[in-house]
Formats: C-alpha cells, sequence, structure tokens
C-alpha cells in the first residue's frame, strides 16, 4: 500500500522569506506585534488605540448635516482611523492576520515601492475604509461597534489583486457556472462573517471597496506624483542607506533596488545538442 507524503516544513526556506521581506512589510509587522505586546502591558491601550465610532463625536449644538460635514472634514486627524488596523484583540487574532497579511503586502511594496506603501498604509488605506464605517455605523445604523485589526488590510489587498486577475482571466468556472474572478474576495468577506464569530462584515466591506478603487485606479492620486517620490528618495539617499528598500523606480533600480550595469554583457556561445539527435526506440 502506498504511503501518503505530506509536505515537510523546512525552517530554512521560512528563513530565507522572512530575510527577503522588503523593508515597510517588515516595520508594519513589527509594530502590529508591538500593539499586541502593549494591549497586554497597559490596561488602556486596547480602548486607545481600537476604532469606536462612539468615540469620534463632535459636541455641538449645530445643524446634524453641517456636523456631519464638520466630521467628514476632520476625519483625517482622528489617530483611531490610523492606529486600529494595527491594533488586534489577541495572539490568535495577530498571528492569523499577520500570516494572511505578509505575502499581499510584501507583493504590493515589491509592485509600488517603500515610500508609497508607507504612505498608503499610514494614511488613506487607514483612513477610507475606517471613515467610511464610522460614517455607516454612525449615521446609517446608529450602532457603535468597534472594531479592530489588519484584517482590514487583508481584504483590501485581496480586492485589488482580484481586479488584476479579472483583467486577466475575468471568469473561473464552478460546475456549469462562469463566476467573475473580481467576486472572489466579496464571496470570501460572507464565508468569514458566517463562520469566525465576532467578526465586522461591514469594516471588511469597506476595505473591499476601497481596495476595489486602487485596483481600478480611481484613487491612484493619494499617492505623490513619482517624481518627487524620486527626487525624495535621491535626496535623502534612500536606496544606499536603507537595507531591502524598494525603489520607487522599478525600471532602473529593479525589484530590491539592484543598480543597472554599465558592463557590456559578453556573448554567450550556443550549445550544439550533443550526440545524435536520432530519436531511440519507438
Amino acid at each position: 500500500m502506498p504511503s501518503l507524503s505530506l509536505p515537510q516544513f523546512d525552517a530554512r526556506r521560512v528563513r530565507s522569506y522572512l530575510f527577503r521581506l522588503p523593508l515597510c512589510t517588515r516595520a508594519l509587522l513589527v509594530v502590529i506585534v508591538a500593539f499586541w505586546i502593549a494591549s497586554l502591558r497597559l490596561s488602556w491601550f486596547q480602548q486607545w488605540a481600537a476604532l469606536i465610532p462612539a468615540e469620534m463625536n463632535l459636541q455641538s449644538s449645530i445643524n446634524p448635516l453641517l456636523r456631519a460635514l464638520i466630521i467628514c472634514l476632520t476625519l483625517l486627524l482622528v489617530y483611531r482611523l490610523n492606529t486600529f488596523p494595527l491594533l488586534h484583540v489577541g495572539f490568535i487574532h495577530m498571528i492569523v492576520n499577520i500570516f494572511a497579511l505578509t505575502p499581499l503586502l510584501e507583493r504590493f511594496e515589491a509592485e509600488n515601492g517603500s515610500l508609497p506603501t508607507l504612505l498608503l498604509f499610514t494614511g488613506p488605506f487607514g483612513l477610507l475604509p475606517g471613515g467610511s464605517y464610522t460614517l455607516i455605523e454612525k449615521f446609517i445604523f446608529h450602532a457603535n461597534t468597534a472594531v479592530q485589526g489588519a484584517s482590514v488590510w487583508v481584504f483590501l489587498l485581496l480586492a485589488s489583486e482580484s481586479i488584476k486577475t479579472f483583467k486577466q482571466n475575468p471568469n473561473f468556472a464552478l460546475g456549469p457556472y462562469n463566476i467573475p474572478t473580481w467576486t472572489i474576495p466579496l464571496i470570501l468577506n460572507l464565508f468569514v462573517a458566517v463562520l469566525v464569530p465576532n467578526t465586522s462584515f461591514l469594516g471588511h466591506l469597506c476595505g473591499l471597496a476601497v481596495g476595489y478603487l486602487w485596483g481600478l485606479g480611481y484613487v491612484k492620486f493619494l499617492v505623490p506624483n513619482e517624481k518627487i517620490l524620486r527626487w525624495i528618495e535621491g535626496k535623502l539617499n534612500l536606496l544606499g542607506r536603507l537595507p531591502h528598500y524598494v525603489s520607487v523606480d522599478q525600471k532602473t533600480y529593479g525589484r530590491y533596488g539592484v543598480l543597472p550595469t554599465t558592463a557590456t554583457p559578453r556573448p554567450v556561445p550556443t550549445l550544439a545538442p550533443l550526440g545524435s539527435t536520432q530519436r531511440l526506440g519507438p
């Protein structure tokens, strides 16, 4: 009876993968772990960093519509919108999100550069899903459900990747049905909401919406012009000073900032096939 061979865990491959992670991915993962440690040591930290709609309220007697407008304008200044993806309820919550986020974030940084990744994930990619969640939760559902966790980034990046996949492979077959590939993150969100307790379907949906907008190119303006980014990189010599830094100019510096060579490549002699090319056997 043939034995079933299971894939073996190779610590060397895992260590090699971790050593090759780009700079911003490493930094965000370290901050996520630091937030978890802080939540264990400081009793007030969880309440301080979580996204709680009731805590983002303007005490004012002005017209409700004007108050809503002011809230929209001041969302950019509310720190909770940037801290809630870094905070987690417990170790299991944190480690699951880290495993899901790491390959997606590493790929995003490799394609866009370390500086744009840092600007997006410390700004708009927290502000937009968090702000939209707060507005919907407060003014439509009139609820106050606190949310936290990097899963909002996981679904954001999944939505962005699904748009790229959709452009190359619009559908996948499931029996007699053809399902659009861009709907896979939506289906996954439904499964997570049903199977995993205490997850925020609305929070993940807000992350999906921002990811779809990014994948379709509607919010590319959130990243500064590449000329400005190149100037900053050159002025601060980020490529030379920071290990594992991914340059914005992918065509010039390569994926991980490898400078192009000016030496003329030597011609490689072509090898003729060895032995006879006659087919042996029937």
